[in-house]
This record gives structure tokens, sequence and C-alpha cells, in this order.
């Protein structure tokens, strides 16, 4: 294992009432009534109001004597303008907190609706590298994927609907005061949903590891969530009613999340936020897409940090070398990818013209976001631009 240096003082910061487990949604008044609100907006979307989860949890919420509003405008990869609508219910109804209930959408509408309904402005005003520590409603959050992590980061991701830029809004305002990670919540996702969130975990466990801010508490969460997401991903993805492959699943994103949350993400996810905005492909799908090329990109520049995850995913042995057993893992997230039937943006539909034609100002976004200095391998505009091309196909 990597050594630490004993000198080195890091922060960590995690919601400070979690309740993990199956069921863990019944305690949800509980929790919300314990912070003293009495008005609460539940974020959601209309798919989770179609299946009655919506209506399960403001029953919840109302039988712990709160009076909840819903809304239900979430969209996916959510928008300035989506959140126009989302800031008028909060106003309207006069909400002292915000639920997030869903996948990763709407745990980042609600936590951007927290901070604009305190604090106003334009979410630009809070893009990275500005860190925002100020006032903002509560935020509760119940995922219902076991991939984004948002539940327990302090980040939100708002794409700017003029430009077409996602951006990377970091700081403790977004971070939740709360949530609930019920794994039964994650029962009927279906494969493709659930391979896509499943690397997605991954991809945050790995790259929170190798991070440049990489600290060994973060450390400890990045092994657990690998060997996690090792023995478990495949098994739930091929029948999402193993409940013992969901649970897992469930607790190994929520620990990636508090991870990377804390030493923050690489290359990869500078890289897939342009494709998310550019393209509307999910933010799990296009870190997938990402995933091999980049950790082949980046291994040589980390050795023994790759090979600390190669043991923890099962694919390298203590008497492996470490060069053998980062090569191993590069090998092993490519089958994975494969096994899971990751497209290619090709596969996907892109066109390679738009494709070409947008590489530099993807190249230029993601170097923008922070997140490509973070890597161990620090690229240049030219080096992302080359990935790009190399990953169409």
């Amino acid at each position: 294992m990597t050594t630490f240096d004993t000198a080195a003082v890091c922060e960590f910061a995690q919601p400070p009432d979690m309740r993990v487990g199956g069921g863990a949604l019944e305690k949800i008044g509980e929790v919300v009534a314990a912070l003293g609100v009495s008005r609460p907006l539940v974020v959601t979307d209309a798919f989770l109001v179609s299946t009655g989860l919506a209506e399960r949890v403001t029953k919840l919420l109302g039988a712990a004597g709160l009076t909840p509003a819903l809304f239900s405008g979430t969209v996916p990869d959510p928008t300035t303008e989506s959140l126009v609508d989302g800031l008028r219910a909060v106003r309207d109804g006069g909400c002292d907190a915000v639920i997030g209930l869903g996948g990763g959408s709407p745990m980042d509408t609600a936590k951007a609706l927290a901070l604009l309904a305190v604090q106003g402005g334009t979410m630009r005003d809070y893009k990275a590298p500005r860190q925002n520590t100020g006032p903002a409603l509560p935020i509760v959050a119940v995922p219902t994927t076991a991939g984004s992590g948002s539940e327990a980061t302090q980040f939100t991701i708002i794409t700017d609907s003029a430009s077409d830029e996602k951006m990377l809004c970091p700081g403790r305002s977004f971070l939740p005061v709360a949530a609930i990670v019920d794994y039964e919540l994650t029962l009927s996702m279906p494969p493709r949903l659930t391979a896509d969130t499943g690397i997605d975990a991954l991809t945050h466990a790995v790259e929170a590891y190798v991070s440049r801010k990489a600290n060994p508490l973060s450390d400890s969460l990045c092994l657990a969530a690998i060997a996690t997401i090792g023995r478990h991903l495949r098994h739930a993805v091929a029948d999402g009613f193993n409940r013992e492959a969901r649970a897992a699943m469930m607790l190994a994103a929520t620990q990636a999340g508090i991870a990377f949350s804390n030493s923050s993400v690489a290359l990869i996810h500078g890289m897939s936020r342009p494709i998310g905005a550019h393209f509307h492909v999910a933010h799990g799908l296009s870190n997938a897409m990402l995933f091999p090329a980049v950790a082949a990109y980046s291994a040589d520049a980390a050795t023994t940090r790759y090979a600390d995850c190669a043991r923890a995913f099962g694919v390298a042995s203590g008497t492996d070398s470490d060069e053998q057993a980062a090569t191993a893992l590069v090998d092993a997230i490519s089958a994975l990818c494969t096994d899971l039937e990751v497209p290619t943006p090709a596969a996907y539909g892109i066109d390679e013209a738009d494709w070409n034609r947008l590489i530099p100002t993807m190249a230029e976004q993601a170097l923008a976001s922070g997140s490509p200095a973070n890597n161990p391998r620090v690229p240049s505009a030219r080096e992302i631009e080359t990935l790009y091309a190399r990953i169409y196909r």
C-alpha cells in the first residue's frame, strides 16, 4: 500500500446524518423533522412521480407533521433554465428545506436550488474555482441509483443553457445535511442504468485514489468501494433483484462519493462533462466511455496507486509487481466496459463531424473545470484532444 505524509493535514466532510440500509426511507420523516424545518420541497422527476415513490415520500413527511411541497420538473443533466421553475416552487411554497429524490440530476438540482434560494444570483456565479461556503437551505439527499454519490458530496453540476458548458460548482454549501441511502430504491433499475452508474461509482473511487489531492481518509473508502464493485457490479447488472449485490453497490457508491468529495476527481470527469453537455450523454455513461483510455494514459504516472486499485479490484495479487498490477487494472477496466456493453461515441450515434468539430471546445472546457489538474499525469489541451479523438470509435 502507498505510504502517507505523516505531517499532512486534510479536511474531511460528509453528511452529519446518514441512514444506510434496506428500509432506511421509512426514517425520512424523523430525519427531516429533526432539522427544525416545517415545509420541505421534494425535488424529483416525472418518472418517480409516475412510480408512486414521490407520493410515498410526501406521505412519510406528512406523517411526521411536516407540510411538504413537490417539484417534479427536474431534467437529466440539469440546466440553468431548468432551475427557474424549481426556484419559483421554493419561493411560492415558502419552503425551508429541499429534498433531492432520484439520481444525480434531482440531487444536483436540489443542491442548486438550496443555494440560489438564499444567496440569489445565477449558477455561473458559483462555478469553479470559486469555493462556496455561504448559507443555503438544508439539503436532504435520497438517491435512487447507485452511482453518482451526490448524496455525500459537496458539489453540484449544472449546465449553462446559453453556452452548453457543464459547470462544476464546489463547496460545503452543497453538502447535504442528511442522506437516506436505501438500496431497495434501486431494485427496479434497468441493466443499462445499473451498468453505467456502477462504472461511474468505480470511476469516482479510482480517480479519488489516484488524485493529487488524495488523503488517507478518502483512500480507505476508495479501496473499500473498488473491492466491493469488483465483486458485485456484474451480478447487479445480470440480476437487478439480487439484493446482496444491490446493497453492496449502493454502499460502494456512497463510499466513493464521500471519497471524491474530499479528494476530488480527475481527468475522466473533466473530459466527461463536455460530452454530456454537448451530446446529452448521461454522466455515468460518458465516464465509462473515457475510463479505459484515460486509465491507460495515466497509469505510468502513478503506478503504485493504480496497482493498489488493481489489488483491491481483485485482478492482481501481492506477488505481482506494481507495473504488472497497474497494467492488469487497465485491462480489467477495458474488459468490464466490454462485458457491460459500454458504447463508443460512434456506436452511441454521435455524428463524427460534430464530434471532431467540438473536440477543441471540449478540451478547453475540460481544462477550465480544474479536474484534469488533479490527474497523476496532467495533460495539455492537445493531449486531451488526442484522447477525445482516440475514444470516438
